[in-house]
């Protein structure tokens, strides 16, 4: 069982940055494709952000592509989310998770599947992210 615990968040002016952090409680936590979504209320749960095993291969949403930059320190069992010029609309409660691919993949394949929340097994407890305008 992987715990991810989430750090960081809270409240920021539009235009400003956060950065974001989920450090695992296994050492398994390099061998996890990681992302991050976000829910904000009365809506879905929504992709942010995704990245492979290495750290080599990322995948982002539209809506924050450019803006949002993640990353993943695997000698600190640790991804990050570093948001900047944030948006009143990017106020959410944001998640990390943990979940595996198979062994052998491709691109599109990637770029699809880290989008399913039901890729990952594992979640962060959520933080609050808040832009003001």
């Amino acid at each position: 069982q992987v715990q991810l615990v989430q750090s960081g968040g809270g409240l920021v002016q539009a235009g400003g940055s956060l950065r974001l952090s989920c450090a695992a409680s296994e050492r398994t936590f390099s061998s996890y494709v990681m992302g991050w979504f976000r829910q904000a209320p009365g809506k879905e749960r929504e992709f942010v952000a995704a990245i492979n095993e290495s750290g080599g291969s990322t995948s982002a949403a539209d809506s924050v592509t450019g803006r949002f930059t993640i990353s993943r320190d695997n000698a600190k069992d640790t991804v990050y989310l570093q948001m900047n010029s944030l948006k009143p609309e990017d106020t959410a409660v944001y998640y990390c998770a943990a979940g595996p691919l198979p062994p052998f993949y491709g691109p599109s394949y990637f770029s699809t599947a880290v989008a399913r929340p039901s890729l990952y097994h594992y979640w962060g407890q959520g933080t609050q992210v808040t832009v003001s305008s």
